[in-house]
């Protein structure tokens, strides 16, 4: 199936999926039978991510080693890996700040006039354990095995770094041949993808069924405003990203654009990262990326550059503070982005983990954590935008620094 032939599918299997969602949600007798039909949905997308997830570790071990082999010596680890992080603390900051302007401008929470309960609100959302010293510690693996098993992609970046590097340095016909079958593994890895991507439209479907069928269709219209709030303020943040990206892109900027479409929608749609991860590598490809760029800083970006969560946790924890008229100040809301900062880094790989650095923030900052409640019914929406931009700034950032790197190699005359 041609790329185009799939964004089509994928677009006609998302309004599918929100009108066979809205009729089970009204078919359904209960909260609990929508419950139930919509595990049936989620059965399907679960084993299309499982299907994904079964790609990504060889897929990032292959193309991450194969690349640092061919870079250790020259230096490019190192000034590859300080561009990338140069780039991730802008966007941060960027995204941070746009979604606090956003929601002091809107004020999506204000006049909602909730009250602070006097007991403790279970929200089903655990924070417990969740700091930044946890995350440092749990980026180096104990076992790679382990690591692959369970798809931790920094600590598979750890080891294939260790890796990547001890090969290079290895000069023997055993060490060339292991090069060539690391290499080779990723052009199967990539082939794997091509026939697991044909359940994407599927997965799509039954992903948006499964959501409209729990929360009905009605969800839409009701939260409408605060999710319109949301969504127009990733369009800016979308703007800005292309706006950069064109700056050192060019007019190339807009065939990037076309070339993620596919995995932007399958991470739109099934609210997930690792779904989108080896289809953005093979557009990244496309593209003219060279492997040995993209292998390093797009996994590097699953962690550290994940724009579209970091501007909803600021939208999200503005506007639980404005449901329950609990004023910030100038000064809290810039402490309030610096935690944020240093918070945000540890979510990769934690299950709803752009809700789990709001509940971990909102005590820092006396603001009650039951107004997790207000958003948590409408997370699935907002996750799918976020984790689509956390797709489109790992790209743009990738081909941006690998544009960089050809211009560098241009002007000294290497390859």
């Amino acid at each position: 199936m041609n790329a185009k032939k799939l964004t089509r599918n994928i677009v006609i299997a998302m309004v599918l999926g929100i009108l066979v969602g809205w009729l089970c949600h009204e078919v359904a007798i209960d909260a609990a039978m929508a419950k139930d039909i919509s595990e049936y949905f989620s059965l399907v997308t679960d084993i299309f991510l499982r299907l994904i997830k079964m790609v990504i570790a060889p897929l990032v071990f292959a193309t991450l080693v194969s690349g640092l082999s061919s870079m250790s010596g020259s230096g490019a680890v190192g000034r590859i890996g300080l561009k990338a992080m140069v780039w991730f603390v802008t966007a941060a900051i960027i995204s941070l700040s746009l979604g606090m302007f956003l929601a002091n401008a809107f004020q999506p929470g204000a006049g909602l006039n909730m009250t602070v309960p006097v007991d403790s609100v279970k929200t089903g959302v655990e924070a417990a354990g969740f700091n930044l010293r946890t995350f440092v510690a749990h980026l180096v693996p104990t076992s790679i095995a382990e690591a692959m098993s369970k798809n931790e992609i920094l600590q598979i970046l750890i080891f294939s770094l260790f890796f990547g590097m001890g090969l290079a340095h290895i000069k023997s016909k055993g060490a060339t041949t292991l090069f060539e079958m690391i290499d080779e593994l990723a052009n199967v890895m990539f082939k794997i993808t091509d026939y697991v991507m044909q359940f994407a439209p599927l997965a799509v479907f039954t992903a948006i069924a499964a959501s409209i069928t729990v929360e009905g269709p009605g969800v839409l219209v009701s939260y409408g405003k605060l999710i319109g709030q949301f969504y127009l303020g990733l369009a800016i943040l979308w703007a800005l990203m292309f706006s950069v990206a064109y700056f050192f892109l060019g007019s190339r900027t807009r065939e990037l654009g076309g070339l993620i479409k596919e995995p932007l929608l399958v991470a739109f749609a099934t609210a997930s990262s690792e779904a989108a991860y080896p289809k953005t590598m093979e557009a990244l490809d496309k593209f003219g990326v060279k492997q040995r760029v993209s292998g390093f800083v797009l996994p590097l970006g699953y962690s550290f550059n994940l724009d579209g969560s970091m501007m909803y946790q600021a939208f999200a924890v503005l506007f639980i503070a404005q449901a329950f008229n609990i004023d910030l100040s100038f000064g809290q809301q810039v402490a309030l982005l610096l935690v944020l900062m240093v918070t945000s880094k540890g979510m990769a790989g934690v299950a709803r983990g752009s809700l789990v650095v709001v509940a971990a923030t909102l005590p820092l900052f006396h603001l009650p954590e039951a107004g997790l409640l207000l958003i948590i019914g409408i997370d699935q929406f907002f996750d799918m935008g976020r984790t689509a931009t956390n797709v489109v700034g790992n790209s743009l950032a990738t081909a941006v620094i690998a544009k960089q790197e050809d211009d560098r190699e241009a002007r000294l005359g290497t390859t």
